[in-house]
């Protein structure tokens, strides 16, 4: 991966290579100081995540839920976006329709 630029594939791309994974979370970017990737949850769902180690930005392309970090709370819908500290407690809850993230690490998640 060249380190000036690459071309990444469009988010449908990702999204679908993340189904057809199985997984709720594909990542498709690395690089040391940052990694990124699509987040999913569907309506109902439960966010199983717990703390990391790295600051996140979440921006929300689709969906509706709830988000609380630490002891704050707040709605998210297509076009939030939400800072989390590393090493804060946080998750997505009440999601009332299936919810796609973009996710960002800095630096990149550990895994």
């Amino acid at each position: 991966m060249s380190r000036e630029f690459n071309a990444l594939p469009d988010l449908s791309a990702v999204d679908q290579l993340r189904r057809e994974s199985g997984k709720s979370y594909l990542e498709f970017l690395r690089v040391v100081s940052m990694s990124a990737g699509v987040y999913a949850l569907p309506a109902g769902g439960e966010d199983p995540q717990s703390p990391h180690r790295e600051d996140e930005l979440y921006y929300v392309t689709r969906g509706r839920a709830k988000f609380c970090a630490g002891a704050e709370q707040r709605e998210v819908a297509a076009g939030s976006l939400i800072f989390v500290a590393a090493g804060v407690t946080h998750r997505f809850y009440d999601i009332t329709e299936d919810l796609q993230l973009l996710v960002f690490f800095a630096p990149s998640e550990t895994l």
